[in-house]
């Protein structure tokens, strides 16, 4: 059977046209090399160098055979190197998930910047959607990692790693009295002072994590809180509040939309009101642009205005 050391042995011999100066290049004895050779043109049925009193040259057949063994080394080079590269994260694809509350979050936007300005041959596919369909995505293997907020359901044979903590807003009505007033009184919002607002929330299925925290903040406040509509995606809640249908209580990025007719207010620290945010991913060996960008993301937290 023919190896790949048998192709260099050949082309290195017709580099040199000599078998001691080929063995000396390649590391080996002469002796050695010369039975490989022998065993080769056994193999190949033909001779390959013809043997002259001060060295060797190819023949016909020997040209032939080294033109293709060149060729075949160089492909297996370019494989080797392609293989380091996708490693290394610079090659290859990966597949971001993202919850609605996470998709304007600076830090999604600047790690995946930051990843393609390191690794710009990584093939990017990102999506959008419900915490309990990017948990399933990555179950099936539709995603290779997810910002999700928590707590996240079914997470067996997943890991999952809390990035950061963002602090959550009030958002209302720039003409609500609380907004007209917010000039005249600088501290933050007692969450018990919105026992009588209608709220605006979430759906529950497309984001628990957030409407669990919000409910058991409010109850723990003294109140249940009155949810007049329930929209689909947080992007539907903003725009219910500028219709002046409610207020909501939304992750602090989501401000940096600059929404006309919507005023947002900071809530007491006191209030515990938090959005969480994970980074999930299965629990097997990562690609290289995943470990990648796992790093980037941890590396990159710090920085931001939201995170703690």
């Amino acid at each position: 059977m023919i190896e790949l050391r048998h192709l260099r042995y050949a082309v290195t011999v017709a580099d040199e046209g000599h078998m001691t100066r080929a063995a000396e290049r390649l590391g080996i004895q002469q002796p050695p090399l010369s039975q490989q050779i022998a065993k080769l043109e056994a193999i190949v049925g033909a001779p390959l160098f013809r043997r002259l009193p001060r060295g060797v040259e190819l023949t016909d057949a020997g040209r032939t055979f080294v033109e293709r063994a060149r060729a075949v080394l160089h492909d297996v080079d370019l494989a080797i190197e392609a293989t380091r590269r996708n490693v290394r994260g610079e090659e290859g694809s990966l597949a971001i998930g993202f919850t609605s509350s996470a998709a304007f979050h600076p830090l999604l936007t600047s790690a995946v910047r930051s990843l393609g300005e390191r690794s710009p041959d990584v093939v990017l596919k990102l999506e959008e959607a419900s915490t309990p369909d990017l948990i399933a995505a990555l179950h099936s293997g539709l995603l290779d990692v997810a910002l999700v907020r928590s707590p996240v359901a079914q997470s067996s044979g997943l890991l999952i790693s809390r990035i950061l903590d963002e602090e959550m807003l009030i958002a209302l009505p720039d003409r609500h009295p609380l907004a007209i007033a917010k000039g005249e009184r600088p501290e933050p919002l007692q969450l018990q002072e919105l026992a009588n607002e209608a709220f605006i929330l979430y759906r529950r299925p497309s984001g628990p994590g957030l409407y669990d925290g919000i409910i058991a903040a409010c109850l723990a406040a003294g109140f249940s809180p009155k949810i007049r509509h329930e929209a689909p995606r947080l992007l539907s809640t903003l725009s219910l509040v500028a219709a002046g249908l409610g207020m909501s209580i939304i992750p602090a990025s989501m401000a940096r939309l600059e929404t006309n007719g919507i005023a947002y207010l900071r809530l007491d620290p006191r209030a515990n009101l938090i959005a969480p945010l994970h980074l999930a991913r299965r629990d097997e060996q990562p690609s290289g642009a995943l470990r990648l960008f796992a790093d980037i993301v941890h590396q990159e937290k710090a920085s931001l205005k939201y995170g703690q």
